[in-house]
């Protein structure tokens, strides 16, 4: 069976065959352009020997190079609506499995644990913007051996990402992400390759995650929560912004951390890169610990 997914008149008719519509709830934008969807399959991980977690496959069409390409694919799919019509695309591989759950709400260890033993697991996904940080952070936070994550996101979100310490684009989350990985962009996708069009432009983003972490904070949870203090206030400088994420510190304390990392005390937030942030979060321990 070989049919065109990225074809839009195919796409009509297959979601009309199957009584469907465009889920908006589920942010479903379906890419029409077949290099692009070839390009995301040929760059989202290290080999063949891959399993790829799939998130969000719609209508299989990013599936079906995946398939042709690695090992196994594991498409978990939110629209038990799609479940038929994907039955149909991807009838012919016996490398696939689709599971219809939240990616939110599916055990990631139970459904990977399989796979794990026979090599390594890439996420490849085109995600729904409205959700792709918490998605982000769930598959960062899993423990999950992933070797790649790759996923097409909104433009402005992969510039974030992908930004360096200093920068406008520079955020809570691109600190937090280099704590996992390195990120790097791919390409972009304009808006006309999908439909239905989404309002704004698309980019490809690929992260490496760390087999071994390059840091090692004395707490994971306080560095979490000293980046987000850290871009809470974003106005505010950095000993401002830490006076109000951490109210049981005084402002004296709280100084004598930051220039005792080697900062100045008018610095922001935002020029601090990942391994300053767990020097940082380090001292901010010490002075936890040592307050009655």
């Amino acid at each position: 069976m070989s049919m065109n997914l990225c074809d839009i008149k195919t796409v009509r008719q297959l979601m009309a065959s199957f009584h469907l519509s465009f889920r908006k709830e589920f942010g479903q934008n379906f890419l029409t352009d077949h290099s692009v969807v070839e390009g995301i399959a040929d760059e989202c991980c290290s080999g063949q020997d891959n399993t790829i977690l799939e998130i969000g496959p719609g209508m299989g069409t990013l599936t079906v190079e995946l398939a042709q390409r690695y090992r196994n694919v594991v498409a978990l799919e939110i629209d038990k609506g799609l479940i038929p019509l994907l039955s149909f695309t991807l009838g012919e591989f016996r490398n696939v499995k689709v599971i219809n759950e939240d990616v939110m709400q599916a055990d990631l260890d139970a459904i990977l644990a399989p796979y794990l033993e026979s090599g390594p697991v890439s996420v490849c996904a085109n995600l729904p913007y409205y959700i792709t940080t918490p998605i982000l952070m769930k598959l960062l936070e899993s423990g999950i051996p992933f070797e790649h994550i790759t996923v097409m996101i909104q433009a402005e979100v992969a510039d974030r990402l992908c930004a360096k310490a200093g920068s406008k684009e520079y955020g809570a989350i691109t600190a937090v992400l280099a704590y996992y990985g390195v990120a790097e962009p791919l390409f972009r996708v304009s808006a006309d390759r999908f439909v239905p069009a989404p309002k704004v432009d698309s980019a490809v983003v690929r992260i490496r995650l760390h087999t071994e972490k390059p840091y090692r904070p004395m707490s994971e949870e306080l560095l979490f929560r000293t980046i987000k203090a850290a871009f809470g206030q974003r106005r505010k400088t950095l000993l401002n912004a830490l006076s109000a994420g951490f109210p049981a510190l005084s402002k004296e304390a709280l100084a004598d951390a930051i220039t005792s990392c080697g900062h100045d005390l008018n610095v922001r937030g935002e020029r601090l890169d990942i391994a300053q942030f767990v020097a940082l979060s380090d001292r901010i321990l010490d002075l936890l610990e040592a307050t009655p």
